[in-house]
């Protein structure tokens, strides 16, 4: 571990050398490197976690680390499945998330094309309280909203994951901002001479528009759903309705644990993020940055 922090020093020292005094394409170099080392150390903990996979417990608990893959991903596979039901989990998780990321594009795209293109009373009044909410504490709120699904009788509903935030103030601001920024006044004003009700633009003119926006919010939702655990805690209480995060707590105990199963599990709980993010990743950045300029 020594040789490895001392071997990081001096490519770091190298580096700096080369950006401060280097020329051009020693910076580009220098800037290119950290950029890759950066990335490198990111990629770490997956990496590792996709290797403590395929290890058993006491391989995974050995000093120094292994930093290769086992051949134990068959037993862990067994003891998983023997522990766990992670298709039912995974199919509970898919529902929810699917469902909450579908609504909230719906939702928070109407409202903030709304609040972007109509005028009406109170607008910016509305507009201010639905980004004050967004200072309030997620925490802050937990109890009336127990109370609230409590009474509504969605304990061990999955509606209770998806209906109460589908239309939230961050989406609504998201898509207000790119509808402002990219939504050409021209092409409603055209579609509106043409005949077509506002219903029939927002869906076949606008919604096209909107593609990278969507992109964008719809991946930090599912990120943000398909991780959710504190809700599902308070909500879930039955196995069968259980989600991914409640799975993979479930085979905590103090009574010892397989790591090996564990890993194996957390590994098949990330994969759908990462390969729904190399999928979107074009749309994501371009949905980042056209709402941030504006034309």
């Amino acid at each position: 571990m020594t040789t490895l922090i001392l071997i990081i020093a001096a490519f770091v020292a190298l580096l700096v050398i080369l950006g401060k005094w280097g020329n051009t394409a020693g910076k580009k170099i220098a800037l290119y490197a950290v950029l890759l080392l950066v990335a490198l150390l990111m990629l770490i903990p997956f990496y590792m976690m996709f290797v403590m996979s395929t290890l058993k417990t006491n391989e995974i608990y050995a000093f120094p680390p292994r930093l290769f893959f086992g051949t134990n991903l068959g037993a862990n596979w067994r003891n998983m499945n023997k522990s766990i039901d992670l298709l039912k989990a995974f199919g509970n998780s898919s529902i929810v998330t699917f469902s909450y990321v579908f609504l909230s594009l719906l939702f928070c795209s109407m409202g903030g094309y709304a609040f972007s293109i109509y005028d009406f009373p109170g607008k910016n009044v509305l507009f201010r309280i639905l980004l004050a909410t967004m200072m309030v504490p997620a925490t802050a709120g937990m109890i009336p909203w127990f109370i609230m699904i409590s009474r509504l009788g969605w304990i061990n509903d999955f509606k209770a994951l998806i209906i109460p935030s589908c239309a939230n103030a961050f989406g609504i601001f998201w898509m207000r901002q790119y509808c402002q920024n990219n939504v050409p006044r021209a092409l409603m004003e055209a579609a509106r001479i043409d005949g077509c009700s506002e219903w029939t633009i927002f869906f076949r003119v606008i919604a096209p528009v909107l593609l990278p926006a969507y992109a964008s919010l719809g991946i930090m939702n599912f990120v943000n759903q398909w991780n959710e655990f504190t809700q599902s805690l308070l909500v879930l209480k039955r196995a069968k309705f259980y989600t991914l995060p409640l799975l993979l707590r479930s085979m905590v105990s103090d009574r010892g644990n397989d790591y090996g199963a564990i890993m194996l599990a957390s590994t098949c709980a990330v994969l759908p993020l990462l390969i729904i993010f190399l999928v979107f990743s074009k749309y994501f950045m371009s949905g980042l940055t056209a709402g941030a300029i504006k034309e």
